[in-house]
């Protein structure tokens, strides 16, 4: 099957009947039907019928290699500095689609499992792994356009560095086993963003030390003894008048627990190898690749934000005030420093050591480094300049009764009543509601502790030649 469309998906994803729990209870039925669960999928099917577009077509997908058939442009493998563009494109065209609010569209994991294959032979001769496996997988993720989730970390039980278990007590997923079937995993993990609503669960540990917590594989959602424990949903309720973003982008945070659960030996891509399970990733083009399209859609977020920054700004007339205009410039030098990283990361890619082109990684982690930071900012810039409004905002029921004194009280320099509180009702839900601070707490966390990726920007930059200038003019 190629590329899919959006009702392929949610048929697809209905039928597994994954083992999906929320609020203590097993999701029973379809879970596009799920109140908590309905809109995203919604907005995820959209993202597949663009791939159908005409007028996207070229953009969204590209002709297979083995089957001659148009698959998603987010498996693409960059051999050339023009896929880099066709890459960003796509992952703009998706993201213009959600303004960024879905972190872990399909675009992601496709691009980290794309990432990872283009690295397979890495894994050739070590003990324990399979690049064929992790080949043969990407393949049939291409071709079947499947969804994927992901699990990398592991239950905060013990923040130290090394976490040591009691055998006798397992948290953390570990093999407990080997059969003629596969691997046996037990325990839990986190955090899987769409857990229960994609195909695919994709594991990669990197725990550091403990060969049993050293693997990667991929498993179908609805593999027998995995289980999606789901936080509470932050969908506030159906209405996109009175829930504009959560209603259609809220993707769930789930627990994901293995009981007992086999991974056949085909899935697996390595597993027991310590040195493998902690270099892998970074030794593929996973940060590089993966970066590039969370920039991109990062930057469609930041764009929407400055939309609705300008929108208030504009309905209730406070665009002469200086500092006013202070908070909407810092959105836009961000938003243009950012598009900037964007395309120095591009003009600056070269080919690794397994032949593919990677965009330039440090400029990547500079621009990680700002989205984090300024994204708390741009939520305190709108409820500073929405005030009061952001609370003065009746619900869509009170609108369809009112007698016209909302209508009338609550109109704006430009707007009447019920389309101000249209805006104001977007900006509270961007910033104050369950699902607006998920967002900000999400985008300080994105691709891991900001202190760390710091130290890891510190620890790889490369600063000699400036040294060795420094040197020089004292010499001279």
């Amino acid at each position: 099957m190629p590329a899919i469309t959006g009702q392929q998906y949610i048929k697809r994803i209905d039928e597994l009947q994954t083992y999906i729990s929320i609020d203590g209870e097993v999701v029973k039925g379809n879970v596009s039907e799920h109140p908590a669960f309905k809109g995203v999928m919604q907005s995820q099917a959209k993202l597949f019928d663009l791939q159908h577009d005409e007028n996207l077509r070229d953009s969204m997908t590209y002709m297979s290699p083995t089957t001659n058939q148009r698959v998603g442009m987010s498996y693409l493998q960059v051999t050339k500095a023009e896929d880099l563009v066709k890459r960003r494109q796509a992952a703009r065209e998706w993201a213009l689609c959600n303004h960024g609010f879905m972190g872990r569209s399909p675009d992601y994991m496709n691009t980290t499992l794309m990432a990872l294959a283009s690295a397979a032979e890495y894994l050739k001769d070590k003990p324990n792994c399979f690049p064929d496996h992790l080949l043969n997988f990407y393949e049939y993720a291409r071709e079947n356009d499947l969804t994927m989730t992901h699990t990398f970390i592991e239950p905060q039980v013990n923040r130290h560095s090394y976490q040591y278990e009691d055998d006798e007590v397992i948290i953390a997923a570990k093999i407990v086993g080997k059969t003629n079937e596969g691997l046996v995993i037990k325990g839990a993990r986190l955090l899987a963003t769409q857990g229960g609503i994609t195909d695919e669960l994709l594991v990669l540990s990197t725990n550091g030390i403990d060969e049993e917590k050293g693997f990667g594989f991929s498993i179908p959602s609805d593999t027998k003894g995995l289980k999606f424990l789901c936080r509470q949903s932050f969908v506030g309720g159906e209405s996109t008048f009175d829930y504009p973003l959560s209603a259609r982008f809220e993707e769930m945070d789930a627990i994901v627990v293995f009981d007992d659960v086999v991974v056949p030996w085909d899935r697996v891509f390595y597993y027991e190898n310590t040195e493998v399970a902690n270099r892998f990733m970074n030794v593929s083009g996973f940060q590089a690749y993966s970066l590039h399209q969370v920039l991109s859609r990062q930057i469609a977020k930041t764009e929407f934000i400055l939309g609705v920054v300008q929108s208030i700004v504009d309905t209730i007339n406070i665009g002469g005030y200086q500092h006013v205009q202070q908070k909407v410039v810092d959105i836009i030098v961000t938003l243009e420093t950012m598009k900037a990283l964007l395309l120095k990361s591009e003009i600056e890619a070269k080919m690794d050591d397994f032949g593919f082109i990677r965009p330039d990684l440090p400029t990547l982690q500079v621009a990680i480094q700002i989205f984090p930071k300024v994204y708390p900012t741009f939520t305190e810039i709108i409820q500073l300049l929405g005030a009061s409004g952001l609370m003065s905002i009746p619900s869509e029921k009170a609108f369809a009764a009112d007698d016209g004194d909302l209508e009338h009280y609550l109109q704006s320099f430009r707007d009447g009543g019920e389309d101000r509180v249209k805006k104001f009702r977007l900006a509270w839900d961007l910033t104050m509601s369950t699902f607006g601070t998920r967002q900000t707490l999400y985008e300080r966390y994105f691709f891991g502790d900001p202190v760390r990726l710091s130290g890891l920007l510190y620890q790889t930059y490369n600063r000699e030649s400036f040294m060795k200038r420094v040197e020089n003019f004292l010499k001279s």
